[in-house]
């Protein structure tokens, strides 16, 4: 009986496929390349629910002569396969790098860790510290940012401490949020060139491994946040929902980016209460806070919008939304407008927090300048180019900025301002 309806599926197919041909070539190249690339080469997979059967074949190969279906045959029930084909539709440098082995690292850090500890340690990105630095620098802002709000104003000592202990916070948070994102896109990853072989996606941790690695991390999370006043707790435990839910927003917009820039902005938040300043009973501060935190956002899409064209030939084959793919024709305007808008909230915060010149030369002309000149020399079409640029443009965005709050904050320490400046009100610290 298989034999029989397989060979009535043969002839079915046979005689249909090519009056189906146009409609379903049409359907496919909307769903897995909307930019209208070539697949005439590639080998689809055809199904009837009925018969149980599959049938392929070569698109090039496929007879549009006969025109519309028989008259006796009034229905016919196909599925289009599409992890099938997106795997075979994905860009050829993927097809062939799925080709070539794992391979251990063999220099760097991870080179002289056990073997079974390397697949946690690239879990956490551990070779690949720029995530931190990215979540490290709002928390570095908005505590220089607050230290001069706080009176007396905050001491050199008690800074560099609170600072340390946003960087520790940071590399530990950033590994578990990188844990969970890996969770979310276990079945994703396989079908992107740079994420293949991420540790979870090539199988060399388990879901139920990783679920509990994440649950270790989040509970020395919770043990650094402990370090701070107590009300810090309160700000920072909100910010675990964005961490849990950005890898979501991949699949339902093509703005994740403005998701991640919620979360890896949440330290222009902490400092001030870090400090013990209270943002509910200050409006200055909970301006300068609110402003910064938006700053932070605008530069979070920003360089993550250059990160995401790394991906973009495998993300629509994959079927992952991006603002990069979203604005492909337009990126360079989008991220003018993006540097536009983060340095006038950068503005905007200084200037809620009595802030003077030095800042505002310092932290917002370094910003226009490094910004600038990033988005003018990025070659978004090279993946190694887009790849030095946000890895180093952090710390030529990030470092600037931290070098004026800084210098900002040694004036008002040493009384520079003093009677130039118009300050806002102090905020007792017991």
């Amino acid at each position: 009986m298989s034999l029989i309806l397989r060979s009535r599926g043969l002839l079915l197919y046979r005689s249909l496929v090519s009056s189906f041909q146009n409609s379903l070539r049409a359907a496919i190249t909307k769903s897995t390349y909307p930019h209208n690339s070539t697949i005439a080469n590639s080998t689809h997979e055809w199904q009837d629910r009925n018969l149980s059967w599959t049938y392929r074949a070569p698109i090039s190969s496929l007879d549009t002569s006969q025109g519309i279906l028989p008259s006796h045959i009034s229905s016919v029930s196909i599925r289009y396969s599409t992890t099938y084909v997106r795997q075979d539709l994905a860009p050829e440098p993927a097809r062939t790098a799925r080709l070539a082995p794992y391979e251990p690292p063999t220099t760097g850090l991870l080179s002289y860790l056990p073997a079974s500890w390397i697949p946690y340690a690239e879990l956490i990105r551990l070779d690949k510290p720029t995530g931190t630095y990215y979540l490290f620098f709002p928390c570095v802002f908005s505590t220089l940012l607050a230290a001069p709000l706080a009176s007396p104003i905050t001491p050199p000592l008690e800074i560099l401490s609170t600072i340390a202990l946003f960087l520790t916070g940071a590399l530990i948070m950033r590994g578990a949020g990188c844990t969970i994102n890996d969770l979310w896109d276990r079945n994703l990853d396989p079908h992107v060139t740079r994420t293949r072989f991420r540790p979870i996606a090539r199988g060399a941790v388990t879901p139920p491994q990783a679920i509990v690695f994440t649950g270790f991390q989040l509970l020395t999370g919770l043990g650094v946040l402990l370090q701070f006043p107590m009300q810090c707790l309160y700000y920072g435990v909100p910010s675990l929902l964005l961490v849990g839910t950005y890898p979501l927003a991949k699949r339902v917009t093509h703005y994740p980016q403005f998701v991640l820039g919620l979360t890896f902005s949440w330290g222009a938040i902490m400092g001030f209460p870090a400090l013990g300043i209270d943002l509910l009973s200050s409006t200055s501060a909970m301006t300068a806070a609110g402003c910064l935190y938006a700053s932070n956002i605008a530069w979070t899409v920003l360089y993550d919008m250059i990160y995401a064209h790394m991906d973009i030939r495998d993300d629509v084959a994959a079927g992952i939304k991006s603002i990069a793919l979203k604005h492909e024709n337009n990126t360079k305007a989008v991220l003018s407008g993006l540097a536009v808008v983060q340095i006038g909230l950068l503005a905007a915060a200084g200037t809620a927090a009595g802030a003077g010149p030095i800042f505002f030369v310092g932290s917002c002309g370094s910003a226009g300048l490094t910004l600038a000149w990033m988005i003018h020399r990025v070659n978004l079409k090279d993946v190694k180019d887009c790849w030095w640029w946000f890895r180093y443009g952090c710390w030529f965005t990030g470092g600037g900025v931290t070098l004026g709050l800084f210098g900002e904050y040694l004036a008002q320490l040493f009384g520079l301002y003093r009677n130039k400046v118009d300050q806002p009100d102090k905020i007792e610290i017991d």
